[in-house]
């Protein structure tokens, strides 16, 4: 393992995550989706994340997405097809991703630009094999506009990070609400992340009770060491699996990258609340 990629993506991945997740968060993203009738959060996030893949039904993408309860993708797909198509959210998951980034990153036009210039590189191309998302959004065409391929690279590592992620926690014996409950007993609150990704009290409970089977969890729902050891591991593999778009930097590369992306990250996290329901972390920079 190349320790010094794997660090490097944790670190990008810190940076990066708020600039992407703005397009989830911002007035300027939920406006974009009222244009068309997507109202309320859900499904303006729904339609947006799953629009690369097509006009498909709940089934593959809550597979994809991973920690949402199959009821609550149902809820949202197909449905949100009758109202917009693929094509159209994707336009407005872009436009009103590029608004809100324009908004928190006025005055950084100059950053904006060589951040996205440093991004496009290492988003480009990159390895689909076994990552759904990552593959489905970089068939997509790069914008013109620096602030837009920004966000659309953001997205693309944050995908293919992500499509990482779940498939280290797949082999880690881990479904999408144990990766919630065991989530939730280690530093991310309950309200957070149940309500958020549709899970009923009975499935919550259920997946406790099979991770206290395991010896994940203790009785009173609080993670044991091989329950922190296990998410230490998945967190680890994932690093790992996103190592191939760093591992041609060099030091005084990654440094650039930092200094670049670090205002702009800042910036972004002004329109998120932490914890979060999406697990983005806060900037320390």
């Amino acid at each position: 393992m190349n320790t010094s990629a794997a660090t490097t993506a944790r670190t990008m991945w810190a940076l990066f995550e708020p600039i992407h997740a703005v397009a989830y968060f911002a007035p300027e993203a939920e406006a974009a989706y009222e244009e068309v009738g997507l109202r309320g959060f859900w499904r303006g996030y729904f339609a947006g994340r799953a629009a690369p893949l097509g006009p498909v039904g709940p089934e593959p993408v809550v597979a994809a997405f991973f920690t949402f309860a199959p009821a609550m993708g149902a809820r949202a797909l197909p449905d949100v097809w009758s109202l917009t198509t693929p094509a159209r959210a994707l336009e407005l998951r872009r436009t009103g991703a590029a608004a809100a980034l324009a908004r928190l990153l006025a005055g950084h036009e100059r950053e904006v630009e060589r951040a996205a210039e440093a991004l496009v590189p290492r988003a480009a191309g990159l390895e689909g094999s076994g990552r759904v998302l990552a593959a489905a959004n970089g068939a997509l065409d790069f914008p013109d506009k620096p602030v837009e391929r920004l966000w659309h690279a953001t997205t693309l590592l944050r995908e293919h990070r992500g499509d990482g992620h779940v498939a280290a926690l797949v082999a880690a014996g881990i479904d999408g609400c144990e990766a919630l409950v065991l989530r939730s007993a280690v530093d991310v609150p309950r309200t957070e992340l149940q309500p958020h990704r549709g899970w009923t009290d009975q499935e919550w409970d259920a997946a406790a009770r099979r991770l206290t089977d395991r010896g994940l969890l203790t009785p009173d729902g609080t993670a044991t060491q091989d329950g922190y050891e296990l998410l230490r591991t998945a967190e680890t593999a994932t690093d790992r699996a996103a190592e191939r778009p760093w591992r041609p930097l060099g030091p005084d590369e990654v440094a650039t990258l930092v200094r670049l992306l670090t205002p702009l990250a800042t910036a972004c996290a002004a329109a998120l609340r932490f914890p979060n329901p999406i697990g983005v972390p806060k900037p320390t920079g």
